[in-house]
Parts: structure tokens; sequence; C-alpha cells
């Protein structure tokens, strides 16, 4: 690759990083064109995967203020960079894993945290975004202006809730103290700013 194509690569590689709110890093040694396509199209449009030469992501990575690849780019790498929900990006590349184990998971990203292969499959074992809302919406209907402010989070601050909601929860909690511990999460995330409306207010009219 010439000197201008490598820098042009280097440069669309940090900007995915920068742009991305998480990024998956995977080897996909012996899958098939086909595979990597599907592989694609199963994870949608939110989510870019990008075969990737080794040298020139660690510049990029390095660019992007991203160090937690150094040591993992060995071999054929592909990125899967994260532009919607990282749960969703999460299953799906944990569901293609297990179906074609050729597809291994190394580590990845998060709202600037690293992440271990570990953690990006418990990441796939939690409720998306869209679900999470959905169950919640029955419970806030006493509380529409709160439910409002839900829907309305940055997709970051779901992404919080959810790494909240890892360290809140046992490792075998019952289903129903999970749900609880959702709600509970949530409720307080989304009361904080209707707190500080009313001390302005209060203010103002003192």
């Amino acid at each position: 690759m010439a000197r201008p194509d490598k820098a042009a690569a280097v440069a669309e590689l940090t900007d995915e990083f920068r742009s991305s709110n998480g990024a998956v890093l995977t080897e996909y040694r012996g899958l098939t064109v086909a595979q990597l396509k599907q592989l694609r199209v199963s994870l949608g449009d939110d989510v870019n995967y990008a075969v990737v030469k080794n040298t020139l992501t660690k510049i990029a990575a390095k660019d992007a203020g991203v160090d937690s690849f150094d040591s993992l780019l060995e071999g054929p790498s592909a990125i899967a960079f994260i532009k919607g929900d990282p749960v969703v990006a999460a299953k799906g590349l944990r569901d293609f894993a297990k179906a074609n184990p050729l597809l291994v998971i190394k580590g990845g990203v998060l709202d600037g945290k690293a992440l271990g292969s570990d953690e990006i499959n418990k990441l796939a074992d939690l409720e998306s975004r869209e679900v999470l809302l959905a169950k919640l919406a029955g419970a806030m209907k006493a509380a529409p202006q709160q439910a409002v402010s839900l829907f309305a989070a940055p997709l970051s601050q779901a992404a919080r809730l959810f790494a909240a909601l890892q360290d809140k929860l046992p490792a075998e909690a019952p289903a129903q103290d999970a749900a609880a511990d959702v709600q509970d999460t949530v409720q307080d995330t989304v009361e904080a700013p209707a707190e500080a409306s009313t001390e302005e207010t209060a203010a103002a009219d003192s």
C-alpha cells in the first residue's frame, strides 16, 4: 500500500474510532467471504464491521486515544465499530461466534472503557435498550415527563446504566430482582434532573 493510501486508511480508521461509542476486535481466520457478508448483515446498519490491517489500526487507535487493542492486534483482524446499541451489537457478535466458532471475540472498548472478551459476552446477556425501555414504559405511566426524559437519554447514558446494572446484580440474581434493580437504577437517573429543576425554581422565586 502506497504511503498516501496508508495515510488515508489510518485517517478513516481514526474517524471510525472517534465516531463510534464502542468497538469490538475480532479474529476471523478461516471464515469465508460469504460468512463475513452474513455477519455484516446480521449486525445491521448501526455496526460497521471492517477488516483491518494491524499496523495501521495500531496507529489509528493511538491517534483516537484507544490503547486497549495494542496487545490484541495479531492475526487476521476485523473490528465492529458500533454506532447504535452496544448490547444489540454484542448479542449479534456472540450469537454469530456460537454458530461460527472461527470468529473469535478478542476484546473491545465501550465509551472509552476497555472490555475483555468475557465482559463483551456479559454485555450480550443484558437486555437491549429498546427492550428495557419497553418494560419500563408501563411502570412510568404515572410520570410522563420522566418517561420522556428517559427515552431522550443519549446512548452513552444507557450504556452507563447497563454497566451500573451489571455491577449491582449478583451473578445468580432471580429475574424479578433484576427487573426491580433495573427500575431503581433508571428511576434514580431520571429523578435527578427533576429535583434540580425544582431547586432552581425555588431559588428564582426567592
